[in-house]
C-alpha cells in the first residue's frame, strides 16, 4: 500500500512538472468554487457511476458502477468504523481494509447492525459488479461489446487479483461473522460454513488469501490498465482547469494515455475495424503503444482516419484523435516545398459584398454543389464574393492533418490575408473539413464563419427561400467534420423535413459512420475506403429511403462510387425543390 501510494504521488508530481508556466495557472485557477464543484460532479459521475458507460450500455454501466461504487463505499464506511471503535488507529493504513478481523463490533446494536448492513451491501454490490465482469470475458456482446481488448501479462495479474480479492473478502468476513459480527450476506453465508467447516484454523489462511490478492492488485496496478482508477481523477481536474496535449506522451497527455481503462468501447467505434485486421490501429491500442513508447504508435497514428467517433465512444473522454494529431506533427520531417507562388497572388479582393464563399480543394471537384448553392442565394436575392473562382487555395488542413504544421501554416497566412482583404461579414464554406479547419484555426474575427448547409436553413426560416415540400424521403449522413467535429446536426434535417420525409440511419448524428474517403488516414488502403464506404451506407440504407443526402463534397463522392440510389449534397436537393 506504501509502494502505490509513493508511485501515485510520484507520478502526479512528474505529470505537473511537465506542465507550462501558462498551463499551470489554469491549474491554480481551477480550484476556485465554480470550478471546483464541476470537477467534484464529473469525478462522482465519471469514476463512481460511470454516467457514460451507461449511456451506452445499461448493464455495462451497472458492471463498472457497482465495482467502483461498491468498492468506495467499503472503503469509506471502513474508514467510518474505525474512527467510531478505534480512534486510535486513525491513520493506520490497513486498519479499515482488515477492521472485522481485528474489531469485534457488534451487530445486536442500531449502530453496530447498520454499519453490518451498510457493508454486506457494498460488499454485494461489487461481487455483482464482478460476476458481470467474469461474464463479459466470455459473452461480451450481451453487455453490448462486440470486441474487447486482449490483455497483456500485467493486465491479467491485476485483472484475476481484482476478481479473487472480493469473494475471498466475503469468505473471510463470513468465516468471522459469528465473533466479529454481520449482517444479512455475512451471516447467512457463516450458517452455511458452520455446516461443512468446524475447525476455527481455516479463518486464518481465507483471511491471508484476501490479503495476498489485493496486495497483489495494488502491486500490479501501475503496470496494468487499471492505473485509470487513480489517474482519471488528475484527467478530469486537468480538463476542467481547460489544459489540453501539447506534446504526445507528457504532461497533460500522460495523464490521458493511463486514464485509458482499456475498456475497449472504441474498437467497436471505430470504422476501420470493419476489416478485422484493422483492430490492432484502434485507439486502445495506440495509446498502450504510447504508453510503453514504442515506435509502433505512429503507424497507428498514420493509419487512422480522424473521424472522431473513438473520441466521441470514449467513456472517460479521451482525445485519441489529438494524441494521434501530436505524434504525426512530432514525427514529421518537413520537406522542401515552395510555396513562393502564394506570394504571386495579389491579396486585394475586388469585393462590394459582405458575403463571400470559398469553395476549397474538394468542391472544386464537384461543381454542382456550389453551383446549385449559387441558385439559391439568386432566389434569396444575396449578392456574394466568389472567393478561389479561379482555383482554390486550400485551407491547409490535409496537411495540417499530415503532421506538416508549418506548410499548413504558410497557407492559412495567405487566405487569411485574402479573407481580410475583401472586407466581408459572412464567410460561406461548402466543405466542413474547410469549415472546421477556419472555425478553429484561421482566427477570423468579426467574421461569421457559416457551412452552407447552416446557411441556407437561415435563408429558409428568414423567408427569404421557399420550398416544395413533396412524398419523397431522405436519409441524411452526417459527416464526421460536421457532426461530430463541429456538432451540427439539426440544420440539415430541418431543410430536408421542409422538402420530405427525414428517414433515420441506424447509426447517425454522433453515431454515424464515415464515408471511407477521409483525408486524415495517410496510409488506409483503397480497399479498406471501400469496406468503410459499403459499412456506412447498409447503416444509412436501413429504412430504405429514396435519396441519400449529405452536407460534404468528399462523403459526396465517396459514396456516389457505391450507392444504388441517388446521392446528393443539401444544396442540390434544395436547389432543386425551390419555389
Amino acid at each position: 500500500m506504501v509502494f502505490i501510494i509513493l508511485y501515485l504521488l510520484t507520478g502526479t508530481v512528474r505529470i505537473i512538472l511537465a506542465l507550462d508556466n501558462d498551463e499551470r495557472k489554469l491549474l491554480l485557477k481551477s480550484f476556485m468554487p465554480a470550478t471546483l464543484f464541476k470537477t467534484f460532479k464529473d469525478i462522482i459521475a465519471d469514476c463512481l457511476i460511470h454516467v457514460q458507460i451507461f449511456k451506452k450500455n445499461i448493464l455495462l454501466g451497472y458492471m463498472h458502477f457497482s465495482i467502483a461504487f461498491g468498492w468506495f463505499m467499503l472503503i469509506l464506511v471502513g474508514h467510518i468504523e474505525v474512527m467510531i471503535y478505534t480512534p486510535q488507529r486513525n491513520g493506520v493504513l490497513y486498519y479499515p481494509v482488515f477492521f472485522r478481523y481485528f474489531v469485534m463490533e457488534t451487530h445486536e446494536t442500531l449502530r453496530g447492525s447498520f454499519f453490518f448492513f451498510l457493508m454486506d451491501l457494498s460488499l454485494l454490490l461489487v461481487l455483482t459488479g464482478i460476476g458481470l465482469a467474469i461474464y463479459k470475458r466470455f459473452h461480451s456482446r450481451i453487455l453490448g461489446m462486440r470486441r474487447t481488448t486482449k490483455l497483456r501479462l500485467g493486465d491479467k495479474i491485476a485483472l484475476y487479483s481484482l476478481w479473487a480479492i472480493f469473494p475471498l473478502r466475503l469468505l473471510a468476513e463470513s468465516f468471522t461473522a459469528n465473533i466479529s459480527g454481520g449482517s444479512f450476506l455475512t451471516i447467512s453465508i457463516n450458517h452455511l460454513l458452520n455446516a461443512f467447516v468446524t475447525n476455527p484454523d481455516h479463518i486464518l489462511p481465507v483471511w491471508w488469501g484476501y490479503s495476498w490478492a489485493l496486495g497483489l492488485f495494488l502491486f500490479a496496478l501501475p503496470f496494468s490498465r487499471y492505473m485509470h482508477i487513480p489517474t482519471e481523477i488528475l484527467l478530469i481536474v486537468l480538463r476542467n482547469a481547460g489544459i489540453k496535449s501539447s506534446v504526445s506522451r507528457d504532461g497533460y497527455a500522460e495523464s490521458e494515455i493511463y486514464s485509458c481503462s482499456r475498456c475497449g468501447i472504441c474498437i467497436d467505434a471505430c470504422p476501420m475495424t470493419s476489416k478485422k485486421r484493422n483492430i490492432k490501429f484502434s485507439s486502445v491500442y495506440f495509446i498502450r503503444l504510447l504508453r510503453r513508447r514504442s515506435t509502433e504508435s505512429l503507424a497507428t497514428a498514420d493509419k487512422c482516419l480522424m473521424c472522431n467517433k473513438c473520441v466521441d465512444a470514449c467513456p472517460v473522454g479521451i482525445d485519441s484523435t489529438r494524441l494521434k494529431l501530436l505524434k504525426r506533427q512530432e514525427m514529421h520531417v518537413r520537406s522542401r516545398t515552395d510555396y513562393e507562388y502564394l506570394q504571386s497572388i495579389e491579396n486585394k479582393i475586388d469585393a462590394t459584398d459582405s458575403v463571400l464563399y470559398y469553395a476549397g480543394c474538394m468542391t472544386h471537384l464537384t461543381p454542382a454543389i456550389y453551383k446549385s448553392l449559387f441558385k439559391i442565394l439568386k432566389s434569396a436575392n444575396i449578392k456574394y464574393t466568389f472567393l478561389d473562382i479561379d482555383g482554390s487555395i486550400c485551407c491547409g488542413r490535409p496537411l495540417f492533418m499530415s503532421g506538416d504544421k508549418e506548410s499548413a501554416k504558410e497557407l492559412i497566412n495567405k487566405n487569411r490575408e485574402l479573407i481580410r482583404s475583401s472586407g466581408c461579414k459572412t464567410l460561406i464554406l461548402s466543405c466542413p473539413i474547410c469549415y472546421k479547419f477556419f472555425k478553429e484555426e484561421y482566427k477570423l474575427d468579426g467574421i461569421d464563419i457559416v457551412h452552407h448547409s447552416v446557411y441556407i436553413n437561415n435563408l429558409l426560416t428568414s423567408g427569404n427561400i421557399k420550398l416544395h415540400k413533396g412524398i419523397g424521403s431522405f436519409v441524411f449522413h452526417d459527416p464526421c467534420e460536421l457532426g461530430r467535429g463541429s456538432g451540427i446536426y439539426n440544420e440539415p434535417r430541418e431543410l430536408l423535413s421542409a422538402i420530405g420525409i427525414v428517414k433515420e440511419a441506424s447509426q447517425e448524428k454522433n453515431l454515424s459512420i464515415c464515408c471511407g474517403g477521409s483525408l486524415g488516414s495517410l496510409t488506409l488502403s483503397f480497399s479498406e475506403r471501400e469496406q468503410i464506404a459499403k459499412s456506412s451506407l447498409n447503416s444509412l440504407l436501413t429504412n430504405n429511403p429514396d435519396k441519400l443526402i449529405t452536407a460534404c463534397p468528399l462523403c459526396l463522392k465517396s459514396f456516389s462510387t457505391y450507392n444504388t440510389i441517388p446521392t446528393r449534397d443539401i444544396a442540390q436537393i434544395v436547389s432543386e425543390n425551390l419555389i
